[in-house]
Formats: C-alpha cells, sequence, structure tokens
C-alpha cells in the first residue's frame, strides 16, 4: 500500500507530499465555476511532514520533564481527494468532495505513570474521510481584456464517512492526539467561504477563506470550529489564447480552538487542551490552464508562526496540488 501511495503522489507532485483533520488538512480545490456549464471532475492532494514537538506554542524539547527522544515522534498524513460536480451556469454550480486519507505516525508511549519510562508506537490509518457537498455561486463577474474581477460564494454541508474510532482512544502523553489520527469526526458539519480574484493586465491577486460549523460527533467528541484562509499576490509569465502560466506568493492560515470532549466522570463536556492551534504559513504557488478545459495549481507552504495550545506536533512543510478539467 505504501508503495502505491507513493508512486501516486511522485507522478503528481515530483516528490512526495507528506502531511490534521480540520480544514487545513483537506487540499485547496479552486472554485469550479468557468465561463461554460457542464460537468467537470478532478483531483486535489495535500500533506504535511509533522516532526517539531510544542509546548504551549513553544519548542517542548528538553523542558517540562519532556524526555530528549520526543524529536523521534513524527505524523504524516496524506490527503488525496477527488472531486467532481456540474455547472449549471457559469454562476451556479454543485460539487462533491471524496477524501481518501493515509496517516502514519510514530508516538512516544509512557509506560506506567513513569514519565522518564517510555516507548514508541508506530502505525497508520487509511481510508475515506468525511465527504463533503458544497454549492458554488458567483455574486460578482467581471472580464475586459485589461481587468477582471471574479467574485464567490460557497456553502455546504460535511457527511460523517470517514472513521472516527480513534476518537474513543486516549492521547499520547507527548503531541499526537486521537483528532490527529481520526479519518472523520462522526458529526454533519456546515461550511461556508467566499473566494475572490482580481486581474489588471498580467498581475492578480487572489483570496480565500473557508469556516466550518461543528456538531457533536462520534463518542460525544466535538471539533472546534475552524477558519482556514489563503490568498496572495502573482503575475502572469505566459498568456495566450490557448493558455496561461502564473507565478503567485501565498500567505495562507488555519486556526481553531479547543475541541471537546465527555469528562472522564459523569458531567458536562470538558475542553481538550492539547487541541487548540493558529498557524501561518508562506510558499510559492505555480498556476496553469488551457483554454477553459484544464487547470493545474502546485504550491508548497511553510510555516511563518505556529501557536498551539498544551503538547502537539506541528508542521514543518506541506505540499499540495490539484487538476481540474472541464467536459
Amino acid at each position: 500500500m505504501k508503495i502505491i501511495i507513493g508512486a501516486i503522489l511522485t507522478v503528481l507532485c515530483a516528490q512526495p507530499l507528506l502531511a490534521l483533520d480540520f480544514n487545513a488538512d483537506y487540499p485547496r480545490i479552486p472554485t469550479p465555476l468557468s465561463t461554460n456549464s457542464g460537468f467537470f471532475a478532478g483531483l486535489a492532494a495535500q500533506g504535511t511532514y509533522f516532526n517539531t514537538t510544542q509546548l504551549n506554542g513553544h519548542p517542548a524539547l528538553g523542558h517540562g520533564g519532556i524526555p530528549a527522544p520526543i524529536g523521534e515522534q513524527y505524523l504524516t498524513s496524506i490527503t488525496s481527494e477527488p472531486f467532481f460536480g456540474y455547472n449549471f451556469s457559469d454562476r451556479i454550480g454543485l460539487q462533491l468532495e471524496l477524501p481518501v486519507i493515509y496517516r502514519e505516525y510514530e508516538a512516544i508511549q509512557s509506560v506506567g505513570n513513569a514519565i522518564r519510562l517510555f516507548n514508541f508506537i508506530h502505525g497508520s490509518q487509511f481510508g475515506l474521510g468525511d465527504i463533503r457537498l458544497l454549492g458554488n455561486f458567483a455574486l460578482v463577474k467581471m472580464d475586459t481584456p485589461d481587468f477582471a474581477v471574479d467574485w464567490n460564494a460557497t456553502a455546504g454541508i460535511k457527511f460523517p464517512t470517514g472513521n472516527a474510532d480513534q476518537l474513543s482512544k486516549t492521547n499520547f502523553p507527548f503531541g499526537i492526539t486521537r483528532a490527529d489520527l481520526a479519518l472523520g469526526s462522526g458529526s454533519y458539519d456546515g461550511i461556508i467561504g467566499t473566494d475572490v480574484s482580481l486581474r489588471w493586465c498580467r498581475f492578480f491577486a487572489t483570496a480565500e477563506t473557508r469556516y466550518s460549523i461543528r456538531s457533536e460527533g462520534a463518542f460525544d467528541y466535538q471539533y472546534a470550529n475552524d477558519l482556514s484562509w489563503y490568498g496572495g499576490p502573482g503575475a502572469y509569465l505566459v498568456r495566450s489564447d490557448d493558455s496561461t502560466l502564473s507565478l503567485q506568493a501565498i500567505v495562507s492560515g488555519d486556526t481553531k480552538g479547543k475541541d471537546t470532549a465527555p469528562a472522564v466522570q459523569h458531567g458536562s463536556p470538558v475542553s481538550v487542551g492539547d487541541t487548540g492551534e493558529t498557524g501561518i504559513y508562506l510558499g510559492p504557488q505555480i498556476n496553469f490552464t488551457w483554454r477553459d478545459e484544464v487547470s493545474a495549481q502546485l504550491g508548497a507552504d511553510l510555516p511563518v508562526s505556529i501557536v498551539t495550545t498544551g503538547i502537539q506536533i506541528v508542521p514543518t512543510y506541506r505540499i499540495r496540488a490539484a487538476v481540474t478539467v472541464w467536459f
């Protein structure tokens, strides 16, 4: 299985895609409203490699009684996401997104109650994630040879199709949580978002934000609402009647509060201390289009600032790609 996944991702990105279950773990799929109505399909992939552990937003190695081998922990999460849909016009469309997730990890497990006695646990998860059904709506659409504006809105629902069994288990003590390993939340969640793109001659800028409204899921566990955003300026390197090639600087981020889970003893749900996170990333993105039939993106994100609550393992980098074809 590892060989097959690795081969697919190598073809897609010419390098391994290495990658949490909130919004930021899903690939970014460009709003597929085009000048033509009809069917479209595509494939997106995203990954982030986690191997740095933080304690309340600071490097955890050597602090608070945390053992030195904590640096040997890692989490690799790869999301490969086929999607397809139908544009009723150049202003209204519907799409279905089907994430397939592979996660592999090596985590420290305490032996008994002694924090200095531990061993390493290696494991993996693979399967369908929570699928999403989204509607896209064009609010403003203007296109001239020198200037263009596109402003779209998105609304949809996420279904509890992913395996959420990991939410019934306890966290590893040094940064990898049950929420990191679960393939699904077990909840129906609402999704709203908006995106805008501006073009002037050979220069352009895009911005997008998406907000997930979480409900209580499997094992009475509830992920916190989360917000993800990205955007930045770019320039066309090639712009002809048939194709375009552009380079863009992307600033992106994601933020979520603390999840809630049932109390150990009967009572009100309690906050899960090691699940809050706010991250900001910076990196390049290459965009390509061919006629009105194909678009593709390839980008990388490097963390600029990551602030966490409790002990959490955080990303070193993430890579993403997407291809869309209209029929």
